[in-house]
């Protein structure tokens, strides 16, 4: 059975999962009331923050290596490959540790290629998951939840970054560090802070191309499977969690419910995966039927900034997967019920 982390995080590259979808200007909200820093712009509220390296990550074309790595020790190194035109943003990460692995997204089609197994994968998802990519929904109450204060300058591979304070405004999301390019915003590096502000993952360019000559067109032809190699496609079909009979009494406050999809025809069959965000941060709960054999051990385990709680719920298996703190993650399962 693939792991419902592995099916959540996706490609380990950078961790930032779901829908990037743009804020609309109305979301553009005040400045929050830092005092500006000698020489720099006045303060950008954190909507407008994001806004601006959203637009940044969509709308540029790049080409960069970046690294992956967390307090617990491990890394992970990719290659990026970003072009968009008026109909299409498409995109190429191939994994430089591990196994060989190449992801490529044209839109909301995503293949992924894996040459020692001769094997590509097909489905439908909006993002890869890298990090120059951070909003995942539409929602304007980012604002509510979050703040944001520019604190310096730096330079990372080669270009003048504003370095930008994301802070949480309660215990139940984390914050970042996040160094936007000055000319374009596109994000350079970010991070994760933990409640004490230590650094949880760390994800950064090393070496970076900004408006490197791409065409989109000829980027995606690249999602083509070789000849001879087995086509897999996605099991995963969208559903409601209420037509399902899940349900949540009440979830932590700023975080909606994004999607909710159903794995078929495989060992994971009848698994549900519901997926929630408040903008940033994001949970994935999967649900599915309770097996003495298999699921052996409850509890809550971390890996960097991702959090995994495993639960027993009546006869069902819940696994709840996110960049949050374990307290957003128990709310979440002390919350779910079962309405039929």
């Amino acid at each position: 059975m693939e792991s419902p982390r592995l099916v959540f995080l996706l490609p380990q590259a950078a961790r930032r999962l779901l829908a990037v979808w743009a804020l609309g200007s109305a979301g553009l909200v005040a400045a929050q009331g830092a005092a500006p820093v000698a020489g720099a712009a006045p303060e950008r509220g954190v909507n407008e923050w994001l806004m601006r390296m959203h637009e940044a990550s969509r709308q540029r074309n790049y080409v960069g290596t970046f690294v992956v790595s967390s307090n617990a020790g491990a890394m992970s190194t990719a290659r990026i490959w970003h072009a968009c035109d008026a109909e299409q943003q498409v995109e190429r990460v191939e994994s430089l540790t591990g196994a060989p692995r190449s992801t490529l997204r044209r839109n909301d089609e995503v293949v992924t290629l894996w040459p020692e197994k001769r094997v590509a994968r097909t489905e439908r998802r909006d993002s890869l998951g890298v990090f120059p990519d951070l909003l995942k929904s539409s929602g304007t109450a980012i604002a509510e939840f979050y703040t944001a204060r520019r604190t310096g300058s730096d330079r990372v591979a080669g270009y003048d970054a504003d370095v930008v304070h994301i802070a949480p405004k309660d215990g139940l999301r984390f914050g970042y560090r996040i160094w936007s390019e000055k000319k374009t915003g596109l994000v350079v590096k970010l991070q994760t802070l933990g409640g004490g502000g230590e650094v949880l993952e760390q994800a950064a360019f090393s070496e970076l191309q900004l408006d490197a000559p791409l065409k989109a067109d000829k980027l995606a032809e690249l999602m083509a499977p070789p000849p001879g190699w087995r086509v897999e496609r996605s099991d995963a079909v969208k559903t409601d969690a209420a037509a399902e009979g899940w349900a949540l009494k009440a979830s932590p406050p700023g975080f909606k419910p994004m999607s909710c999809y159903r794995r078929r025809g495989s060992a994971a069959e009848g698994t549900v995966q519901w997926i929630f965000s408040d903008g940033l941060a994001s949970v994935s709960l999967f649900i599915e039927g309770y097996d003495r054999q298999r699921h052996l051990q409850e509890g809550l385990f971390a890996a960097g900034a991702s959090q995994t709680l495993t639960r027993r719920v009546q006869d069902w298996w819940l696994t709840a997967v996110g960049e949050v703190p374990p307290q957003t993650l128990r709310a979440f399962a002390q919350n779910l019920e079962r309405r039929k």
